[in-house]
């Protein structure tokens, strides 16, 4: 097994290295990273599988229909909002991540077996699309709040930045591998070796001991719960800023399968492997944001301003790069700010959040990330379409700045209010 050595400050505590990965000191939470790891890879390589699938092979380069099929694999954040919170609060974690894992895979191998067969169609991957996205709204939800019995209350800011640093090493190096095994043995059998990579996270979760486990407390299950959960965000500015934040990003600036595709093929006259390329460069910023995350301690409403700032500037310099290195540099710029932003409001919401709350707290910040994904996405589409792809990177760029003013907005309110309770008093 994998034993992470850790350095050490005077006083005690893990400091440059060990600092950033203290968490995989953990038994469980380093038997869930490696396990999950293995499945993101293979999870990325089916999205640029997919995607090429899409645009180069169904269709003659046709981002709306593109936009459609990502729209399709978001929307059912929104329509299973009722259930996944609650599920997510009610129901044994673990059990249902076994679960949607089985289904994540099945559905991976169908894919994969009409694509073989030469049987494909735009309809049918749009199908998969969806019911992919209905069995990812109970695993992402699930996901985000079983991190917590892994590793406690104290270290789960770190687990979540480690997490992301996971998701985003795979996206790394997923859709490099992905570019090269399209060109070389062809999108249907990229497909079967994603639904094979889900033998490793189903592994993980065998694998974990179950006495070492941080049980979380559970709301009772009564009618209502969901308005409940409506209710108790609605009372919070804090969340209520951050989920705002969150929906202008997720919406309009998250679309980077839509963006990259389409500057690589469009603008630079590339092929699969320069999709790969490009889709990595951006993974390898990801990665450092969510390692600079793993640094730190805890987040604040400043690295959530800083982060979106800097999305904002990132999507800018991607819009204007009058080549792929520079693209390639712009995107990583992009994926680094973006990680930053994405952990900072995931474990904020987590940590500020009641622990009987949480499943369904993270449900709504998910439907809000990945719901209105569809909206953007089909609006971005048509603007790559009718206006180019720079023009689509440049609404990324605007989600940006605006989620940056609703972070000012929120510390201003909150600036005003204390002074006037001090003044009053």
């Amino acid at each position: 097994m994998v034993r992470m050595s850790a350095s050490h400050s005077s006083d005690g505590k893990p400091s440059g290295f060990g600092k950033a990965f203290r968490s995989l000191r953990n038994y469980n939470f380093r038997i869930w990273f490696l396990g999950g790891l293995v499945s993101n890879v293979g999870t990325w390589m089916q999205r640029i599988a997919q995607d090429w699938l899409v645009l180069t092979v169904l269709t003659r380069h046709n981002a709306s229909a593109m936009g459609v099929v990502v729209a399709l694999q978001f929307v059912p954040q929104l329509l299973c909002l009722p259930w996944n919170g609650q599920a997510a609060d009610h129901l044994d974690r673990r059990k249902l991540l076994i679960a949607t894992q089985i289904a994540q895979g099945l559905l991976a191998l169908g894919l994969g077996l009409i694509t073989l067969a030469g049987m494909v169609t735009l309809w049918q991957v749009d199908v998969f699309a969806f019911l992919l996205g209905c069995v990812t709204a109970f695993d992402a939800t699930a996901r985000q709040v079983f991190v917590n019995e892994l590793v406690g209350e104290a270290q789960l800011a770190n687990a979540v930045a480690l997490n992301s640093t996971s998701f985003n090493a795979a996206r790394m190096i997923g859709p490099a591998v992905a570019g090269t095994l399209i060109a070389v043995i062809g999108t249907g059998w990229v497909f079967m070796l994603n639904a094979a990579s889900f033998a490793a996270v189903l592994a993980s979760l065998m694998l974990l001991r179950s006495g070492q486990l941080h049980p979380q407390i559970r709301s009772a299950h009564k009618a209502g719960s969901l308005a409940e959960g409506f209710r108790y965000v609605g009372r919070r500015a804090d969340l209520m800023a951050v989920l705002v934040m969150v929906f202008v990003i997720g919406t309009f600036g998250l679309n980077f399968s839509i963006y990259i595709s389409t500057m690589a093929v469009t603008a630079f006259h590339g092929n699969a492997g320069l999709y790969g390329l490009l889709t990595s460069s951006f993974a390898v910023g990801s990665v450092g944001g969510a390692l600079f995350s793993a640094h730190r301690e805890g987040p604040g409403m400043a690295s959530l301003g800083f982060s979106a700032l800097g999305f904002g500037v990132g999507c800018a310099l991607a819009a204007l790069a009058p080549d792929p290195a520079l693209f390639a540099a712009a995107l990583a710029l992009t994926g680094f700010a973006a990680l930053v932003f994405v952990t900072a409001s995931t474990s904020f919401m987590q940590l500020a959040s009641a622990p009987g709350m949480r499943g369904r707290v993270m449900a709504l910040r998910m439907a809000v990330a990945m719901g209105g994904t569809p909206l953007g996405a089909l609006a971005v589409g048509i603007v790559a379409d009718h206006f180019g792809p720079r023009w689509a990177m440049g609404v990324g760029a605007g989600s940006g700045i605006v989620a940056v003013l609703v972070g000012l907005h929120y510390r201003s309110a909150r600036r005003r209010i204390a002074t006037e309770e001090s003044s009053s008093a």
